[in-house]
Order: C-alpha cells, then sequence, then structure tokens
C-alpha cells in the first residue's frame, strides 16, 4: 500500500511518534524551566544601585537579554503547547493527517517535526 492510499497511520506508527513527541516534549519542559529559572534570577536584581553611566549600560543590556529570554521562553512554551496538542491527536485518531488537505502528512516530515499539522505541500502552498 503506498503513502497515497493510506489514510491514517498504523498503531505501532502512531506508538513510535508517541515515543519521538514524549522524548522531545521532555527536552523541551526542561529548557523552558531553566529558562524560567534564568528569568526569576534576573528579574531578582540587588539593591545596588549607583547612578554611574556604566550601571546605566549594564542595565539596559540587562533589559535587552532579559527581553531576549523571555521571547525564548515565549517560543519554546509554544513548542510544548503544540507537542502536548500532537499527543491528544495521536490518542483522537486524528494525528499525520494535514489539516489543509486532508491527506497523510510524510513519515519524514512527522520525524523531523512532529507536532506538525500541514503535509510539506501545504506548508508550501502558504508562502
Amino acid at each position: 500500500m503506498s503513502q497515497e492510499e493510506k489514510t491514517a497511520y498504523s498503531p505501532e506508527e502512531l506508538k513510535e511518534f508517541e515515543e519521538i513527541i514524549l522524548q522531545k516534549l521532555a527536552v523541551a519542559k526542561e529548557e523552558l524551566h531553566s529558562l524560567k529559572e534564568s528569568l526569576s534570577k534576573k528579574n531578582d536584581s540587588g539593591t545596588d544601585y549607583t547612578a554611574s553611566t556604566s550601571k546605566l549600560l549594564e542595565d539596559g543590556a540587562d533589559t535587552l537579554e532579559r527581553e531576549s529570554m523571555s521571547q525564548l521562553a515565549a517560543r519554546q512554551q509554544k513548542f510544548v503547547i503544540n507537542l502536548e496538542n500532537a499527543l491528544i491527536r495521536i490518542k483522537n485518531g486524528t494525528y499525520g493527517v494535514c489539516v489543509d488537505t486532508g491527506k497523510l502528512i510524510a513519515k519524514e516530515r512527522l520525524k523531523a517535526v512532529p507536532h506538525t499539522m500541514h503535509s510539506i505541500e501545504a506548508k508550501l502552498a502558504k508562502k
């Protein structure tokens, strides 16, 4: 049976995808935890406020770094949610089916981007 004829992945294939997603989810949650910890340490600034130019520059650099870390944390949080949603799709039987074309997403694409809901054709058509 060719990929085009299949309308869903087998339970064995879904189990394989679930394992990939669970591994990525564990790593993503750990990275998110580290980012949040770093951010809470950055927000806990000391009480040593001296009105010097170098202090102002340091504060600006700290603010920029904090904003950058916040953006990374937000992206990581979104990634965690997308992976958790992929696990839900595995459970409800919709995993691996393109939401745009209704066709099965290529196994190679799902291995690379296990939380995707779009076939490569649908993704390229959106550009």
